[in-house]
């Protein structure tokens, strides 16, 4: 019995998006099906982060605290690099991404703090107590982490800075960032696209 050409139609058609859905996991596509980065979610993350440093720096001003504190960094980046490991995500990447991002939260503390000397008044009066802060950065690094693992190839491909340009761009604008926070989320987010590939 002869095969008729529609059933050659619908044979071939199958037969091609069997290769295509074997294909496609080979690489991580370049943004997602509403046209957003990859990245997006852990941009934002990074951003809402950097967010905290507000009322942080306003609770350490009225509270005569230094804006550095050591203790806390190498405890936060020790667990870190721990919960990575467990992951098994590479530690030496994570520690490196929340340096970094800590080195540009303090960065936007210190210029919060070099206003508040300038102009005293312009202090927040009653910032909220540095523990439900801290509780928050808490959160957010494990959604950090939490983005990492599950976009690990991404992070490691060819595709990675263009995705990161587009996450940026994006976060920048949904946030309304000044160029403060712009520049901070650039210092945030400059390591994320030296993830080795897995051996």
């Amino acid at each position: 019995m002869l095969t008729r050409p529609r059933e050659i139609y619908l044979a071939t058609a199958v037969s091609i998006g069997i290769l295509l859905s074997l294909i496609a996991p080979l690489g991580p596509p370049l943004a997602r099906a509403d046209g957003t980065s990859q990245l997006a979610e852990l941009v934002d993350a990074a951003a809402e982060r950097l967010e905290v440093a507000d009322p942080v720096a306003a609770f350490k001003w009225r509270a005569q605290l230094p804006i550095e504190d050591s203790g806390r960094v190498e405890q936060q980046l020790a667990k870190l690099g721990e919960d990575a490991r467990s992951q098994h995500i590479d530690p030496d990447y994570v520690t490196r991404v929340f340096d970094d991002q800590i080195r540009a939260t303090e960065a936007i503390e210190y210029s919060r703090f070099s206003d508040w000397k300038l102009n005293p008044a312009s202090a927040p009066p009653e910032p909220p107590d540095l523990s439900a802060s801290r509780s928050a950065i808490d959160s957010l690094n494990n959604r950090m982490l939490s983005q990492i693992w599950s976009h690990w190839s991404l992070l490691s491909a060819p595709s990675c800075a263009a995705q990161l340009d587009r996450a940026k761009r994006d976060i920048v604008r949904s946030r309304h960032l000044d160029s403060l926070y712009q520049r901070a989320l650039t210092t945030a987010t400059q390591s994320y696209c030296q993830a080795l590939p897995p051996a």
